[in-house]
């Protein structure tokens, strides 16, 4: 049994004995989770404070509705689905304090990284740049397919697209990363 399987075995575990009523156990199953699901906000939000917020609004709904989860195998994603939905809420409904927040950020970041441009910046800065400029569909895609390892199938069950879509976001994100390389290749 490798380590990622052994996880969302204890994972199950813990989820039985929270159906069960357990509070030891759901407490170890906020520990365990917490941080990656403030992680995934984040992706969202690129705020902790707020994405800390949303994971913990978060949390009263997964306490609240554990009972209902049909398959403690599935806990992960759907606790991730529950996550997603919250930061996209939040984001619809603070939409215009973010496009005045993404400017101020934008003007800081050229007058700060101005006067700084070095000619051997590394391709990994680059590429965390360049994926920030992404569209947000296509940055939480690239996440949870390359840094959090969900396959195809569960991303289309946390974002609530399907599966087709998924394969287009991440296509797409990885074209344009593609050419970013290219051309930063090309310039040297």
């Amino acid at each position: 049994m490798n380590k990622k399987t052994a996880h969302k075995v204890f994972d199950s575990l813990l989820v039985l004995q929270c159906q069960s009523g357990n509070k030891k156990a759901m407490a170890l199953l906020v520990k365990r989770w917490h941080a990656k699901l403030c992680k995934h906000a984040y992706w969202y939000t690129y705020d902790i404070e707020i994405s800390k917020d949303i994971v913990q609004d978060s949390w009263n709904k997964i306490l609240l509705k554990i009972g209902s989860l049909k398959d403690p195998n599935s806990f992960g994603s759907w606790a991730l689905t529950i996550v997603t939905r919250n930061a996209i809420n939040w984001l619809r409904k603070h939409k215009k304090e973010i496009a005045h927040l993404k400017e101020y950020q934008d003007q800081y970041n050229t007058e700060k990284t101005s006067g700084n441009i070095d000619n051997t910046e590394s391709v990994l800065v680059l590429l965390k740049k360049e994926i920030k400029k992404l569209p947000n569909e296509q940055q939480v895609v690239l996440n949870l397919f390359y840094l959090e390892e969900y396959s195809v199938k569960q991303i289309s069950e946390i974002v609530d697209v399907s599966a087709g879509t998924v394969k287009s976001r991440l296509f797409t994100a990885r074209e344009k990363l593609k050419l970013i390389l290219k051309n930063e290749n090309d310039e040297k």
